[in-house]
């Protein structure tokens, strides 16, 4: 993240002497971005983390995607998708490319294990559902509409509260996801115009130091499969860490809208930035105030990116037939903009109430076989004048 945090016991400088009660020492791990250029964080463990008793397998983690045929507008209808497994072995993907791949899932169980992604970071942003993200940073609790950004070279495990429907956007990326520079002053803190700010910014809450002993499993996603480790000590025996890097939760109800006279650009609803990707949050907010503004978006052209929206709640005013939990797909190479009837039917609106999640990417999406079951096949052609949807 973009600022300095602490939690639990460290040693006045790093690096030095660090003894547990016995008089053992306690084992420094440095875990740093940018080969160690980037932010980092520093932790402090009562065993050593590289004490690795067995590695029994790698499962493959290949992700199959279809030949989903001519170029076109999709929406894929993912409400119905099934309940069940965990967040991680549970879920669904739907698309991607060498950037990034996004899937959906309900959970209905606590992941048995502690996971991380070595490529890359992970966001899951919380559409239904509460429960608590636990990791060896401490544990945070989240809500509907939660972003949890997680970085690389954490271990994590989502527990669900029980008996609590569950629904998640997974966005899996191949780098680092940062706030976008704009919104940044040279010293790494928020700017006074930026939507967000580190008050939003919600850190683990409660660091739990484990030292039970048994067996404990650990999976790592890198190279095309999912790694077992076994470690004969809990892994989350860190008994304090400081440091820049560390999983958070932003809540889309705090991402604070840009409006003005006339219709803003997407890049206004910029939450966080990726490699060869963004991602956006639309919120509830005033329209245009202009006399003669027109409150729906113009037709536009991706001309260098895909665009992906996640429907959340609320009626997203440029578009119709869309449900709730619903995703569209614009490809770059042909226009896209409101459905028939919209754009003269948001004059005179003063404010929406819609929530989606927005992917914009920077090179072409491929879809699965799972997202092209989920395809309403008449999508393409519902800019027609009297087209029923």
């Amino acid at each position: 993240m973009t600022y300095y945090y602490r939690m639990g016991e460290i040693p006045h400088k790093r690096h030095t002497q660090f003894r547990q009660p016995d008089g053992r020492l306690y084992h420094e791990e440095v875990m740093g971005i940018h080969g160690f250029a980037g932010i980092q964080s520093i932790l402090y463990h009562l065993h050593p983390p590289t004490a690795v008793a067995r590695i029994p397998a790698a499962i493959p983690a290949h992700i199959s995607y279809a030949d989903s045929g001519p170029l076109r507008p999709r929406h894929l209808r993912a409400a119905p998708v099934a309940e069940g497994g965990n967040a991680v072995d549970g879920r669904v993907p739907l698309m991607g490319n060498h950037d990034v791949v996004l899937y959906v899932g309900r959970p209905t169980e606590a992941m048995p294990y502690w996971y991380k992604f070595a490529h890359g970071d992970d966001i899951i942003f919380i559409h239904e559902g509460t429960g608590r993200l636990e990791s060896q940073f401490g544990d945070l609790r989240y809500r509907p509409g939660d972003y949890l950004v997680i970085p690389t070279g954490v271990m994590w495990r989502l527990i669900p509260d029980e008996n609590i429907a569950q629904r998640m956007l997974f966005v899996e990326s191949y780098g680092h996801v940062t706030p976008p520079k704009r919104y940044l002053n040279n010293y790494g803190q928020f700017l006074e115009n930026s939507p967000y700010c580190e008050r939003d910014i919600r850190t683990p809450e409660k660091l739990v130091t484990h030292d039970e002993r048994g067996e404990f499993e650990v999976r790592v996603k890198a190279r095309g499969a999912i790694t077992q480790f076994i470690y004969n000590h809990h892994p989350l025996d860190v008994v304090g860490w400081d440091g820049h890097l560390w999983p958070f939760a932003f809540n889309i109800e705090d991402f604070e809208p840009i409006t003005g006279r006339v219709h803003q650009p997407p890049p206004v609803h910029q939450t966080f930035d990726g490699p060869g990707f963004v991602v956006c949050s639309f919120v509830p907010r005033l329209f245009d105030y202009h006399p003669l503004a027109i409150p729906a978006p113009y037709n536009h052209s991706n001309v260098d990116s895909d665009e992906v929206l996640y429907y959340v709640e609320g009626d997203f005013m440029s578009r119709k037939g869309i449900e709730r939990a619903s995703l569209t797909i614009h490809p770059n190479g042909i226009p896209h903009g409101p459905h028939p009837g919209t754009y003269e039917g948001s004059i005179g609106k003063e404010r929406t109430e819609e929530l989606a999640v927005m992917v914009d990417t920077f090179h072409p999406l491929r879809l699965t076989t799972a997202a092209c079951e989920l395809e309403d096949e008449g999508y393409a052609y519902s800019w027609l004048p009297g087209t029923a949807v």
